[in-house]
């Protein structure tokens, strides 16, 4: 079997079997398809060998991709492997004899400062009444018996802000939410994590309990066919693109000059809870994340923080012994 149609083939046939995303799928045909282009047009699945995998590792290196870039290419092509492997197409893993250093990845999460969060959230809000200070416009807008397309997109717009810190969701969480996934009773959300490892999602403030019913309200006073619970202005399911936008437009009213994306609100609020002294498993669960390695990345901001206020702040330094 040519390396082309087993690549093909198993695109169609592990992700019939495996719950991923689209996302995901995407990635792993873009990954494998880059190595059937290194290894070449007529090359033979039955002469996949270490060697072959150790040249493709240092051709990425030769072309500056990261380290985190490569070691997730290299899982891509494991899969591939051991999936060809469980059906006899290979002999054994070329992996068994790969010896590989892809470096270390130093790469930590980007978050967001409190001023800043504070300001996304401002401007949100358009901060001008004194019952909720940082959101009241948009919601006293949004209590109208029957919203303008322009309504639904403020209230829309806040409720996305909010739930992504309020919940610390992915964007593509977020984008595949339904309406059916919003138990308002409970204030909590069905969440399809990554991977297929589904949660629950708690809201505890009071104003994104009451921004989230709000634009619940709003949202099924909408005509769609979509069973979406964020709709764009088509009156489909939001994209992941289209959250990003609005992020966008919060950064520039915000006056915030850095580029901003909606996983930094994920890694802003999970720095927030660490820094507030929550516990690291609870964490964890918070975000969904398989496990607990990937949330002590998180710790490492903490310490930055931590000894950064030790050095402004310690009583030492203001202890002088006298000779």
């Amino acid at each position: 079997m040519q390396l082309k149609e087993a690549i093909a083939d198993f695109v169609n046939g592990y992700f019939s079997t495996h719950e991923r995303s689209k996302k995901t799928k995407t990635a792993y045909g873009s990954d494998l398809k880059q190595f059937g282009t290194y290894a070449g047009k007529e090359f033979d699945l039955g002469s996949l060998g270490a060697t072959l995998i150790e040249a493709w590792a240092a051709h990425l290196r030769n072309e500056g991709y990261s380290p985190a870039s490569m070691r997730r290419k290299m899982v891509v092509l494991k899969v591939f492997c051991s999936y060809w492997l469980r059906r006899g197409s290979l002999n054994e893993s070329p992996f068994w004899r790969v010896k590989l250093s892809l470096g270390r990845i130093e790469q930590l999460p980007r978050s967001l400062s409190e001023t800043e969060m504070r300001g996304l959230l401002a401007h949100a809000g358009r901060t001008d009444m004194r019952d909720v200070p940082r959101k009241g416009p948009v919601l006293a807008r949004s209590r109208s018996t029957r919203s303008s397309s322009r309504d639904y997109r403020d209230i829309r717009n806040l409720a996305l802000l909010d739930l992504l810190f309020a919940t610390g969701m992915r964007v593509g969480e977020v984008s595949s939410l339904d309406v059916a996934d919003f138990f308002v009773t409970e204030l909590m959300f069905r969440v399809h994590g990554k991977g297929g490892r589904g949660r629950l999602a708690y809201v505890v403030d009071d104003q994104t309990i009451l921004i989230q019913k709000q634009h619940l309200e709003a949202r099924t006073q909408l005509v769609s066919e979509s069973p979406a619970l964020f709709l764009n202005a088509a009156s489909e399911r939001l994209s992941t693109q289209g959250i990003a936008n609005i992020i966008a437009q919060f950064r520039l009213g915000a006056g915030i000059e850095r580029h901003i994306t909606p996983h930094m609100l994920r890694h802003t609020v999970a720095t927030l809870l660490l820094r507030n002294g929550m516990d690291i498993r609870v964490v964890q669960e918070f975000l969904g994340h398989a496990s607990i390695a990937t949330t002590q990345r998180y710790t490492h901001v903490v310490k930055e923080h931590l000894i950064g206020e030790l050095k402004k702040r310690h009583p030492s330094l203001s202890l002088r012994v006298r000779a």
